[in-house]
């Protein structure tokens, strides 16, 4: 792999002990985790927009995003051109708009995958590990329509540098209007687990579940630099990490695991908070380094937790009709395996410079695919057109051929 990668271990479940929890002990531990809770963001302003966005949110239906960067490395041949991989997906395209010429703007995870949520072709290199100059659709939307923490959320498949997409350093935007981050692995493993399944026993704590209680809380702030959560928010993410333990996100294993952990939370957080800007950074797709298999079963695992996701969103009356969901690739795949049967990101190949992006919401075209030429960095201005926030420094415009 070329970049830093988390630890994917599962964890056993134990939420019947939930029942037996000291409230009253479980919010003061919760929320002195919360308040380490900070906020990130990156940072770029995204381009001016024809249409004046702030009339959009109510011309248009929309309300809410559901961004997800399918990082990795994920070839289009290997999702839409063979569909038995992603049916879910398949089910969106057919109930969106599908474009299949989406131009990567590099070729390294870290500032390809950036670049998604700044409109910016962000080079950077693959082991860097530091926030961009450029703001971020969640630092636009925060500043120019006023959102509170908790209506922006970004959760993460794991590994230090992906919380730098949460805000940028530019000097008019930055952490006050970043993303609350969650990490898929460090939040929900097994000895946080155990720490909650403990509070409801009135005993001293032992040193190793203290030790663990640190550690949970320390995940909680990575990014402390930012502001803190206010007592509301540590209230909410006190209910958020209990409903969140019942569904057994710590349970899941296998070859996605960090992914799935990160669908699971942001599927849970759109049920819970109805926020208006949820994002997620998948990663494991990059297995494919070293196995072709491995690589494809990634990729049904994720569309299957994709499925999982927008589901939750059907369910719910008013997410089904007021959320949009826009899913792409930082880049894609070499076109052919290499000595480990498996494939690399660098001939320079259409099936590595050119990825599919899929929009599926209440205002877009239905069952429409778009073979015109776009960019990757057309997602943030189109991102924030949707929520009514403008773009200013992308290099991106809005996606074309999308509104009905």
């Amino acid at each position: 792999m070329d970049e830093p990668r988390g630890n994917d271990e599962g964890a056993n479940t134990g939420a019947s002990a939930l029942s037996a929890l000291d409230r009253r002990r479980f919010l003061g531990l919760t929320a002195a985790g919360a308040g380490l809770l900070a906020l990130r963001a990156n940072g770029a302003p995204c381009s001016s927009l024809e249409p004046t966005p702030a009339a959009l949110p109510g011309a248009r239906k929309t309300k809410r995003v559901v961004l997800v960067a399918f990082a990795g490395g994920v070839r289009t041949r290997d999702t839409f051109g063979s569909p038995e991989n992603v049916p879910n997906l398949k089910k969106l395209a057919d109930e969106g708009v599908l474009y299949t010429r989406a131009r990567t703007a590099n070729l390294g995870h870290f500032g390809a995958a950036l670049s998604i949520f700044t409109g910016v072709a962000e080079q950077r290199g693959i082991r860097e590990n530091a926030r961009g100059p450029y703001p971020t659709v969640f630092e636009y939307a925060r500043k120019e329509l006023g959102l509170a923490a908790n209506d922006v959320w970004i959760t993460t498949s794991g590994g230090a540098q992906q919380v730098n997409y949460a805000y940028g350093l530019h000097a008019e935007y930055g952490a006050a209007y970043g993303a609350n981050t969650l990490d898929g692995e460090g939040v929900f493993n097994k000895e946080f687990k155990r720490v909650l399944e403990t509070l409801g026993r009135p005993r001293e704590m032992p040193k190793d579940e203290e030790a663990a209680l640190k550690k949970l809380r320390a995940s909680l702030a990575k990014g402390g630099e930012a502001g803190l959560n206010s007592a509301e928010s540590a209230a909410q993410v006190e209910r958020y990490i209990l409903q969140e333990l019942t569904r057994g996100t710590a349970d899941l294993t296998g070859a996605n695991a960090g992914d799935a952990k990160a669908l699971r939370l942001a599927r849970n957080l759109v049920s819970l908070f109805k926020p208006k800007l949820t994002a997620v950074v998948l990663q494991e797709a990059d297995t494919a380094h070293g196995s072709y298999n491995g690589y494809v079963e990634v990729i049904r695992r994720n569309d299957a937790a994709l499925g999982e996701l927008v589901q939750a969103l059907r369910d719910d009356r008013e997410l089904a009709t007021s959320t949009a969901v826009i899913v792409v690739p930082e880049f894609g795949r070499d076109r052919d395996l290499n000595s480990r049967r498996g494939l690399d990101h660098g001939d320079g190949s259409e099936d590595l410079s050119n990825v599919a992006c899929l929009c599926w919401g209440p205002d877009f075209e239905r069952g429409k695919v778009v073979q015109e030429a776009v960019q990757v960095v057309d997602v943030a201005p189109t991102v924030c057109e949707l929520l009514g926030a403008r773009a200013k420094l992308a290099k991106g415009k809005r996606l074309p051929g999308l509104f009905a």
